[in-house]
């Protein structure tokens, strides 16, 4: 493809050089740079990609895309372009041909439940005889194909690379998390989304983005982009998608509890395996049957299935579907035993989230809640003694621990959590600051009828710290443990 072509949707304030060049690529790091590819040069937090310009085209790039005027060095074609993120998103779209107009896209944004509406859907999908493909923060998946995810949603040349080979993979329908971040740093501009769904918003990233309302601004995005949108899917029940239904100008279909919820849960019953609920929508009456257990998972459920709805599912598929779906990796995941306690890994990582996680456990009446959670280094750091008080509230005891402490202090951090402890007047808490060590001593002092709930870090398989990256899942620590245990 011509450079010319590669940029027929961007602005350009100037192009120096020839725009007849052969294009191979884009590339967005040096690293990945390839002869023939376009060097689009960024400024990030940390790293500014006009830095690396000399080392890009080194390695052969042929154009440069950049907010900055050419300067005196470099005799290469350079565009300059008021928004060089915006360019790189509608660069991809062009260059891989927009994939997302060949497929039925849905896009689910939201503090919580993103993960767990894609592998719902996918499992009705599935049931439906569609073929669905999933970008999300566990993996990139698709027609028999798995790629660990790096992020929630992949930079915008990778997405839309992605939905090309999901294309020529015969994928029919394809879902995508969209964190805020993404939105933001506009990665899925030049996607064609069919449906757009709203599963709740509570306080989260709150050190990229100030402020609630700010955080609010980012999610909304995805509900104005140029969409070949069928339906705006929202949480009626939560005050931010209230207030998102109100500012929308085409037609909402709302889920949740209240009557006036076009998909609603009439009834419900929670058991320690399975759920099951009576659901109302326009036409109907669905009864379902759950391995995903809580209230907030019904949110989930009621979410995908008012996806599934807008693509004309039967009925009988989406109850199957449901049906199906066994687990979602490190959401509200057992490890199995035969000791007479329970033990489960979730990704629960803001106070919100551990809020409704103890709370499901303590609705099912265990003996005691034995909780193991830290909170992430580098990041919002208002909510550590916020988790600390909901632990300090719903766990019987608690071993506070690290969790990804980055380039922070393992026990500065645990400092803070123990805050929320001081403020409930608690004291049912321990710190260990060695995450293993913090999960052994979980599962031993841990007796019959009892439930040990491992929080924070879900499916993640990794832990980081300031100066390395250890291989490290809360799920295979558990299983290691019990499995001694069960020896003895």
């Amino acid at each position: 493809m011509k450079l010319k072509e590669v940029l027929k949707d961007v602005k350009i304030v100037s192009l120096t050089g020839s725009d007849d060049l052969e294009i191979k690529g884009l590339a967005y790091s040096s690293r990945q740079v390839e002869p023939g590819q376009i060097f689009v040069a960024i400024k990030g937090q940390k790293a500014d990609g006009h830095d690396f310009i000399p080392e890009a085209l080194e390695k052969g790039a042929v154009a440069i895309v950049s907010e900055r005027p050419r300067p005196s060095g470099p005799k290469t074609t350079w565009v300059q372009v008021p928004e060089v993120r915006e360019a790189l998103a509608l660069m991809a779209a062009t260059f891989y041909n927009y994939p997302s107009l060949k497929l039925k896209t849905v896009g689910i944004t939201g503090t919580k439940g993103k993960t767990t509406v894609t592998y719902i859907l996918e499992q009705i999908f599935k049931e439906a005889g569609l073929i669905p493909g999933v970008l999300g923060t566990v993996e990139y998946r698709w027609a028999n194909k798995k790629i660990t995810a790096g992020r929630t949603t992949p930079e915008a040349p990778d997405i839309q690379k992605i939905l090309s080979q999901m294309v020529e993979d015969g994928v029919t329908h394809c879902l995508l998390e969209v964190s805020s971040h993404s939105l933001e740093l506009k990665r899925v501009l030049g996607i064609g989304f069919d449906v757009a769904i709203f599963t709740n918003l509570s306080g989260e990233h709150l050190d990229y983005h100030q402020n609630m309302e700010n955080y609010f601004e980012a999610k909304k995005k995805l509900f104005f982009l140029n969409h070949k949108r069928q339906a705006s899917i929202v949480n009626i029940d939560d005050p931010y998608g209230e207030k998102l239904i109100t500012e929308l100008p085409m037609k909402t279909i709302t889920f949740g509890f209240k009557p006036e919820a076009l998909v609603r849960a009439e009834s419900f019953s929670i058991k320690e395996s399975h759920m099951t609920a009576v659901i109302s929508y326009p036409g109907g009456k669905l009864n379902i049957s759950s391995n995903l257990i809580g209230r907030h998972n019904l949110y989930n459920l009621l979410a995908a299935i008012s996806a599934a709805l807008v693509f004309s599912v039967p009925p009988q598929a989406i109850a199957e579907g449901i049906n199906s779906l066994k687990l979602v990796p490190g959401r509200f995941e057992p490890v199995a035993n035969n000791l007479g306690f329970k033990v489960i890994v979730d990704y629960a990582h803001t106070d919100n989230a551990l809020d409704n996680l103890l709370q499901t456990v303590r609705a099912l009446k265990p003996s005691r809640i034995i909780l193991v959670f830290g909170c992430g280094g580098d990041r919002d750091r208002s909510k550590r003694p916020r988790m600390g008080e909901v632990a300090a509230r719903l766990a019987d005891w608690t071993l506070i621990t690290s969790d990804n402490p980055r380039s922070e202090d393992p026990d500065q951090i645990i400092k803070e959590i123990e805050q929320g402890f001081h403020k409930a007047g608690k004291h049912s808490y321990e710190k260990e600051v060695d995450r293993r060590l913090a999960i052994e001593k979980a599962i031993r002092m841990a007796r019959k009828g009892d439930w040990v709930v491992i929080a924070g870090k879900g499916h993640e398989c990794y832990q980081i710290f300031r100066d390395k990256t250890i291989a490290f899942s809360d799920v295979e620590t558990a299983r290691e443990i019990l499995k001694e245990m069960e020896k003895k």
